[in-house]
């Protein structure tokens, strides 16, 4: 391979790995995820965004997908998911745990 093939091949492939994650989006507000059903493609890495609109922190927890962190209140936290297979993945709001509920829907 010349030298300009070579520079090509190795911007082509730059290129691929900088393409962004999609970026999916939860709020919780009166302790509700909103929509508390999201649908994400199978196989892609994604971006989620947890905005709590609510006056009070909580506590975003998924097992399944290895998450728990408190998110304060009127602020928002970003966690970056790995490529997920299809399936149903819970989550929750551990502080109020009765009404803050949802899936991740991955097809």
């Amino acid at each position: 391979m010349n030298r300009r093939a070579a520079a090509v091949f190795v911007f082509a492939i730059g290129f691929s790995g900088a393409a962004a994650a999609e970026t999916y989006t939860l709020t919780i507000k009166d302790h509700k995820f909103d929509p508390s059903e999201l649908k994400l493609p199978a196989d892609k890495a994604a971006t989620l965004v947890v905005k709590n609109l609510d006056g009070t922190p909580e506590e975003f927890e998924s097992k399944p997908l290895r998450i728990e962190k408190v998110v304060p209140a009127n602020s928002e936290a970003t966690f970056q998911l790995r490529a997920l297979k299809p399936g149903r993945y819970k989550f929750f709001g551990e502080f109020h745990e009765d009404s803050a509920k949802g899936e991740l829907v991955v097809e």
